[in-house]
């Protein structure tokens, strides 16, 4: 019998913590997606409403020449249209393209880390912490610092905009954690399904995408939706290279409106309230997902007490 051995069982419990598990090393510059949605639901919508009260306040305070708040509404609400339809779908268009693009190629990055070959497992590995450890801002510099303007095939000229190089750009960090995404779920498969597998006669690839990854599917659509509401709210540093998308439409309305200080802050609060307003019910769902697919370990647990 070893039920003497047991704390809490045969003998008094030394300590009421629960199990931790082990401390994993996480780089700084390292993007958690589950502990980001994990915030931003734990967070009252009520936070984020006052705080834009306050700021939008704010300018209540200060007139210069003559130019007050309530002329910086009117103004704002005259370019409204504008700013939503080509400068705020134009930036969900550039998620969009930029998060098909990053799924296709970290679906295959991912699995190729888990190739049986191991050259190929390491340079998917090497790519992989590559770009997932690099800023993107840098990312979407050297892309359109390296990417031409236009290229010429024959006597055909293909232009390439800013908006498509940013797209790439962005692409990069994005098949790395979804390369990662798709490892983690994989490997997340007990070692059991891949026996089962061998002994009904299949291929590692038959196995592969008939019975490992249909089950994975479901594991990995809360991290990935994190991944999608990371990039969206990511989509404004485009401005830096000369997209024209939210922000830097922003920044050319408020020159047209001759730079009164006053259109800053509506301005921008209008940018803040829309990307919240698109990624916040993003965070509630991935976490609904998560709680539904969670793994259930307390039959496992009950199981095991009755057993001892």
């Amino acid at each position: 019998m070893i039920r003497g051995k047991i704390p809490g069982v045969g003998s008094r419990p030394t300590t009421d913590l629960p199990v931790m598990l082990p401390y994993r090393y996480r780089s700084a510059n390292e993007l958690n997606a589950v502990s980001f949605s994990t915030w931003l639901d734990s967070a009252s919508p009520l936070i984020f409403i006052v705080a834009l009260a306050l700021i939008t306040l704010w300018p209540l305070t200060a007139h210069a020449a003559g130019y007050d708040y309530g002329d910086a509404m009117r103004a704002l609400i005259k370019w409204l249209p504008f700013l939503f339809i080509s400068g705020f779908l134009f930036n969900l268009l550039i998620s969009v393209l930029t998060m098909l693009i990053g799924t296709v190629a970290g679906v295959m990055l991912g699995l190729a880390q888990i190739s049986q070959f191991g050259y190929v497992r390491l340079t998917a590995k090497f790519i992989t912490q590559l770009f997932r450890n690099s800023p993107w801002l840098v990312l979407l510099f050297i892309v359109l610092l390296a990417l031409p303007f236009e290229i010429v095939i024959g006597s055909l000229i293909i232009s390439v905009p800013d908006w498509l190089k940013a797209v790439f750009g962005l692409s990069l960090p994005i098949m790395a954690n979804i390369s990662e995404v798709v490892r983690g779920a994989t490997l997340s498969v007990p070692t059991g399904q891949w026996e089962a597998a061998e002994s009904l006669a299949f291929s590692r690839r038959q196995a592969m995408w008939q019975i490992i990854l249909p089950q994975c599917i479901k594991r990995m659509i809360p991290p990935w939706m994190n991944w999608y509401a990371i990039l969206t709210m990511a989509t404004p540093l485009c401005s830096l290279l000369g997209v024209e998308e939210l922000i830097t439409l922003s920044g050319q309305a408020i020159e047209a409106e001759n730079n009164h200080p006053e259109l800053l802050v509506p301005f921008y609060s209008f940018a803040l309230l829309i990307f919240f307003a698109y990624c916040y019910p993003i965070a509630k769902l991935t976490i609904r997902l998560e709680k539904r697919y969670a793994l259930k370990l307390w039959c496992t647990s009950t199981w095991l007490t009755w057993l001892i």
